[in-house]
């Protein structure tokens, strides 16, 4: 059976990564003078770089040494998707997983949405903490308070104010999705259009779909099975 497994922020919490939405979340804790949906867009990053950035090194790149967990490792081997841009899939062995949101430790040119660019590996140790802004500038090449197009660099994560391009692999994503036999979303809140664009390609070819959550959402689509459990518990079950 070809069973694609799309995963959120539940599959990380066991490596000490808050999930997005809980109390401790990403996008409950801001910076002292925007709201996480505030951020995390590319006008941020364009009109204030310096808040941008230092917000997104100290919320998610905190993160950045932190291993796998169980079901990273259970997951190695399979037909997956995240959500989720810690890159604990590929530290765990997964080869061809699909980092739809794209990756903590990498970067990529800034450019216009949808050009082809590669994504590059973030250097984030040589980052300065003692003069923390000036070495974020440096690192993303970002001179006049401003990021330039074709200059400087971008961290490598879709952004609310931004679209899913194939940067991020969305035409493979979607086929892997009419290609399943089944598809099981696991520790994901279904508050993204990824999750949402899967739940239509399973209603539209009859997929069969299960959903891994200790407090499930509940979906609109006739094939659902409901595993009441987190994601750990799932994989010793099976």
């Amino acid at each position: 059976m070809n069973t694609l497994y799309i995963t959120g922020a539940g599959v990380s919490a066991a490596s000490g990564i808050p999930t997005f939405r809980g109390e401790d979340g990403f996008w409950t804790i801001g910076s002292k003078n925007y709201t996480p949906m505030e951020m995390a867009t590319r006008a941020m990053y364009q009109n204030n770089p310096r808040e941008f950035l230092a917000w997104y090194y100290n919320r998610f790149a905190a993160y950045r040494n932190h291993g796998p967990n169980d079901v990273h490792h259970w997951l190695s081997d399979k037909n997956l998707i995240t959500q989720n841009i810690d890159g604990l899939d590929g530290k765990a062995g997964n080869k061809n997983y699909i980092a739809i949101h794209g990756r903590l430790d990498q970067m990529t040119l800034f450019h216009e949405q949808g050009e082809a660019v590669k994504p590059l590996m973030t250097p984030w140790d040589s980052v300065d903490e003692s003069r923390l802004h000036d070495s974020l500038f440096e690192l993303f090449n970002i001179q006049n308070q401003a990021p330039e197009l074709n200059h400087s660099f971008k961290p490598f994560v879709l952004l609310f104010d931004e679209y899913y391009t194939e940067l991020y692999r969305i035409t493979e994503a979607q086929q892997r999705m009419l290609n399943a036999d089944k598809i099981v979303f696991m520790g994901t809140s279904f508050s993204v259009n990824i999750t949402q664009m899967a739940i239509e390609i399973a209603r539209s070819y009859d997929i069969p779909v299960e959903v891994v959550d200790p407090e499930p959402a509940h979906i609109l689509h006739a094939n659902v099975t409901y595993k009441k459990m987190n994601a750990l518990d799932y994989i010793q079950s099976n």
